[in-house]
């Protein structure tokens, strides 16, 4: 039974494939390299270059391959940029899971693990999110994953779609050396970037109420993360009931300036952080629980802090 990766050439969906294969499970990846990297797709994986905007070649992976269910990774992943690029967000992000569904239920294709996203929340009013926890996004990228949720849902019902949606928070690390994150935006690539180029570091704000003064968050392993993809995949195979959304999160989080600290050590250049302003609107505190979805989809925190950089790192230096 193949499984089509949408967005599977990028950061995230190359290490999805790798983990649907460890699970028994074909992927097939389609992918427009608008920001995934084609080498990242293993040798004998098929490989489609093509948008999910266009419903007949959606259709023709599906006959040429036997897909009989989707992980949809694909999508504009930029927050902070999709303020300034609303359409194109919501083209990408809305209209092309609307379409990829159409081409689903076109060729009875009824199963869908879906790549949503914490920024669904906002800024939460509790520094712990549960999936109860009400959602506000603050983004068109935010309000976009949760417009993709909801027609998750609504297709659900009114075709049997089974599905379940899980939300990131920040995902680092990496689970091969030739595997890294190439995002102009995240925090990991942009701190290795400024070591590279002799800079210093920045962390904004250290008078937050927390332990150390330093703002809260939650960082997963991206090989945890796929992992979880797969096991909702196999579990959809096996015809079980998931629950709608899941959070992937450590349930306690890490400081900006611990992962400053593990950036120290795991990369071997020793620096300190210059602290600046901090930014409006950065809340204390923000972590995800992560209990419903380690009960029904194996997941863990299987990696410490220390290793998500020092892999995340090793695969930096490895694309120089």
């Amino acid at each position: 039974m193949a499984w089509l990766v949408t967005g599977g050439s990028g950061y995230i969906g190359s290490h999805v494939i790798r983990a649907l294969a460890g699970e028994g499970l074909d992927p097939v990846v389609l992918d427009d390299l608008s920001s995934g990297i084609e080498s990242f797709v293993p040798d004998g994986v098929p490989f489609v270059r093509g948008t999910i905007l266009d419903q007949a070649l959606v259709e023709k992976t599906i006959d040429d391959y036997g897909v009989t269910g989707v992980i949809h990774v694909a999508g504009y992943k930029y927050a902070g940029v999709s303020v300034q690029r609303p359409l194109h967000t919501y083209e990408q992000n809305v209209t092309g899971t609307a379409v990829l569904l159409a081409a689903m239920a076109a060729k009875g294709v009824d199963r869908i693990v879906f790549s949503s996203s914490a920024a669904v929340y906002g800024v939460p009013p509790t520094d712990v999110v549960t999936e109860d926890t009400p959602k506000s996004p603050e983004s068109p990228y935010g309000e976009s994953k949760l417009i993709g949720e909801w027609l998750l849902r609504d297709q659900g019902v009114a075709t049997g779609l089974r599905h379940t949606s899980l939300r990131y928070f920040n995902v680092v690390g990496s689970g091969e050396p030739s595997l890294y994150d190439a995002s102009p935006h995240n925090l990991f690539p942009l701190v290795f970037q400024a070591l590279l180029d002799g800079r210093v570091p920045k962390i904004f704000g250290d008078d937050y109420a927390t332990p150390d003064g330093t703002c809260v968050r939650d960082y997963v392993h991206v090989s945890d993360l796929a992992l979880s993809h797969a096991v909702a995949a196999r579990k959809l195979d096996a015809g079980e009931t998931l629950e709608p959304a899941y959070n992937l999160g450590s349930g306690d989080g890490s400081s900006v300036k611990q992962i400053m600290d593990a950036m120290a050590e795991g990369t071997g250049i020793d620096f300190e952080p210059e602290i600046a302003t901090r930014r409006a609107g950065d809340p204390d505190r923000i972590v995800a629980e992560g209990v419903l979805a380690g009960s029904d989809l194996d997941w863990k925190m299987r990696h410490t802090l220390l290793e998500m950089v020092e892999s995340a790192w090793a695969a930096r230096q490895a694309a120089e």
